[in-house]
Parts: C-alpha cells; structure tokens; sequence
C-alpha cells in the first residue's frame, strides 16, 4: 500500500478525521497528506523534535507552555507520553503519533469523537509499527 492509500483509507477513511498527513520521524518531508493539509517545514521538524523527546524534555516543556502548529493553526497541547501528542483548539484537535520511520499527523473536527478519532490514529501507528515502519 502506497503512503497515500493509508492516509485516504486507514486515517480519514475511517470517518473519525478529516485531514491526515504521513512525515518523515527526522521531520524533514512529507510521505503524504490530504490535499490542503500542509505542515511547514518548520512545524515538521519542531514535531519530531518533540515526539523524539518521549515525553519529557525542554521542547515538551515549551509544547505545554506555549502550544504548537499545524498547518499554521495553534494547538493547546493537553497529552504528551512517550510516542503521541495530543492537542485541541476549540472542539478540534490533532493527534500526533511517532512510529519506527514515520510521524502520523491527523486533525479530527467538531462532528468526530476524539476517542475514536484516537483510536485510529494509534491503530495505524500499532500497525506500521509491526510492519517495520
């Protein structure tokens, strides 16, 4: 399966997100991402040094104190632990979830649950992580 088949299939296939992108874990390109889902090279990278931290050091500190982007949109971080990030806006959010080679990035909106939405994301990364990946 191509990168983009599991961001369309197993990420906003599953009708519990709207927006899915697959990056590089050094943060350095993007595999895949919905169409208008774009994460600058910036964000890219400021994610993967968070994710690399597994949930504790000075970039962790800074995500719970000042938040961090997406797709130029501020999120409050309310769950980092060992390979995931988890943040809202309002009754939005994302879920960021590092695997062997790639970070999985995907934004559920106000009419998804964000359990199932979780839950899928986690799923994928489970998933990627079996296979090597």
């Amino acid at each position: 399966m191509s990168w983009q088949a599991y961001v369309d299939t197993s990420l906003v296939g599953t009708g519990h997100l709207d927006k899915g992108a697959i990056i590089s874990a050094a943060g350095d390109s993007t595999w895949a991402a919905t169409p208008g889902f774009t994460l600058s090279p910036e964000e890219m990278k400021f994610i993967a040094a968070v994710v690399a931290e597994n949930g504790k050091g000075p970039n962790v500190d800074k995500v719970f104190a000042e938040g961090f982007h997406v797709g130029g949109q501020r999120y409050v971080a309310f769950n980092i632990e060992g390979r995931h990030v988890y943040g809202r806006q309002g009754k939005t959010g994302v879920i960021i979830v590092k695997t062997t080679q790639a970070i999985l990035v995907a934004h559920y909106g106000e009419n998804h649950t964000a359990g199932n939405s979780t839950q899928a994301v986690e799923a994928l990364a489970d998933y990627l992580i079996k296979s090597g990946y």
